[in-house]
């Protein structure tokens, strides 16, 4: 890993802007390395909105070589205001050039079980010939117990080492059936982003930053093995740290 940043802004209003351009430049380095396309997974929660306001806005934007995925996933209906698929759906695929066969769904008519082992073999052929599928972006959320994804505290779903995806059908938070993104498969990826705002946060944030009593959180889990790993946070929800982080100006690039 190619070490933490922990970046500060004073407002959402300020870091979603700046989050939209990371994600854009990423996608440049991909492309311009020579892969074939872009692969950023998505997660649901506040990041919908965000990426939906701010990522269309960015300048000369062009998604037609992105490959999209999602980190977890509700097993529901798209049409319900549950599943992080149809939220974006509605928001955001509208507003950018992303073709509909470039972005990885789970079928949610299927059981939980056979549902994530789909999703595990859409992914798998889309990334292959990797055994883990490598993403070049993971944009993530951390709820106020410190789950991400859906992987959450003290869950069995935490020592999975050779899965890539796995149902869950015990999520303390509702809906109760989901499809996660494995750590292996989190940590493979070569840049993470945690976004993270608001007070409520700011004590779990604490927690998974500078450590606490008890076993590590699952957000504390998510250390790229050879990637980057930032952590997007506003005032409020870094209200309690004290290590080291960085405050750009306005306009920064990250």
């Amino acid at each position: 890993m190619s070490g933490r940043r922990v970046v500060v802004f004073p407002s959402v209003s300020e870091l979603g802007p700046t989050l939209a351009q990371l994600v854009s430049s990423r996608a440049e380095r991909a492309l311009s390395a020579g892969r074939s396309s872009f692969s950023l997974g998505l997660s649901g929660g506040s990041l919908v909105s965000m990426l939906s306001k701010d990522l269309p806005a960015v300048e000369n934007l062009d998604c037609s070589r992105w490959l999209i995925g999602f980190c977890d996933e509700r097993l529901v209906p798209f049409s319900d205001p549950e599943s992080t698929y149809g939220l974006y759906k509605n928001q955001l695929f509208g507003k950018i050039n992303i073709p509909e066969d470039r972005i990885l769904a789970i079928d949610p008519s299927l059981p939980v079980q056979e549902c994530a082992d789909d999703y595990a073999d859409k992914l798998s052929k889309a990334f292959s010939p990797e055994q883990i599928p490598v993403f070049d972006m993971l944009l993530l959320g951390m709820g106020p117990d410190g789950h991400t994804c859906s992987l959450f505290p003290d869950h069995p779903l935490l020592q999975e080492s050779q899965r890539t995806v796995a149902p869950i059908s015990d999520s303390p938070k509702p809906p109760p059936q989901r499809v996660t993104m494995t750590l292996p498969t989190v940590n493979a990826a070569r840049c993470v982003v945690f976004v993270s705002t608001g007070g409520s946060k700011a004590p779990v944030l604490k927690h998974v930053l500078e450590g606490g009593e008890g076993p590590a959180l699952p957000s504390a889990l998510v250390a790229p093995r050879q990637g980057e790993l930032f952590w997007l946070v506003d005032e409020p929800a870094a209200a309690s740290l004290t290590s080291q982080v960085e405050r750009p100006g306005p306009g920064a690039k990250l």
